[in-house]
């Protein structure tokens, strides 16, 4: 985090999607900063429902200038990771990364962690862990999806945030990349169960390689259909 350059805004222009073009996705973060709450940090996490894999978080504090003025150009199209093509996401990724003026962090809960603490509250470490690493504390934190990460911060929980929220869109771009590349990393570790194509999830691939070759390392034990069954005596 930090030591980058600015965006270019005149880089890598994109349109803007027709929902994007109507709805204004500072819109949360022009009301917190009409209440002179300007440090506003977006989170959002990837890979809740894999077999397999950590699952990520990231944290973003956007430029509270960038609330009135707008998305510099190379950001426009910017959105719910999973609205964008994996193209557009590592692009994505990259600027935001790179930008001097974005503060963001990323987090990984593993997936022994997941077994032991199990998967919602190993996506809400992962989220507060994120948090924590910012460079200091952020005076408000817009979460993704109904449920906040805790007690530590004042937040807004927002549905579908990712869609609705510039800071949020792009923790979970962050995130989601970060996921994707892990299980790249891990797929040259064990090929025989797909990863780079299916990152994890339950696909017929990936059951088909699980019935052949029983878990990894990095297998969900705590997940059907790795999950032991516990039959009852009558």
């Amino acid at each position: 985090m930090g030591d980058h350059e600015p965006i270019d805004s005149g880089s890598f222009p994109m349109k803007r999607s027709v929902s994007q073009a109507t709805v204004d996705l500072f819109e949360f973060e022009k009301k917190l900063s009409a209440r002179q709450l300007v440090r506003i940090a977006g989170v959002d996490e990837a890979g809740r429902g894999p077999l397999a894999g950590p699952v990520a978080a990231a944290a973003v504090v956007l430029p509270s200038v960038w609330y009135q003025q707008g998305l510099p150009v190379a950001l426009r199209g910017l959105n719910d990771s999973k609205q964008l093509t994996e193209s557009e996401r590592e692009r994505f990724y990259e600027l935001i990364i790179s930008s001097s003026e974005v503060e963001f962090a990323i987090s990984l809960v593993e997936a022994d962690e997941i077994d032991r603490i199990n998967i919602l509250r190993a996506s809400l470490l992962a989220m507060n862990r994120a948090l924590r690493q910012l460079r200091s504390t952020p005076d408000h934190v817009l979460v993704d999806g109904n449920q906040k990460t805790s007690t530590e911060w004042d937040q807004t929980a927002v549905v579908k945030g990712d869609s609705r929220s510039y800071s949020i869109a792009a923790a979970s771009v962050l995130a989601k990349v970060t996921r994707d590349r892990v299980m790249l990393e891990h797929d040259g570790r064990y090929p025989c169960y797909g990863f780079a194509s299916h990152k994890g999830y339950g696909t017929p691939q990936h059951l088909a390689a699980l019935a052949v070759h029983g878990p990894c390392p990095i297998h969900r034990r705590s997940f059907a259909p790795l999950r032991p069954v516990n039959l009852e005596l009558f």
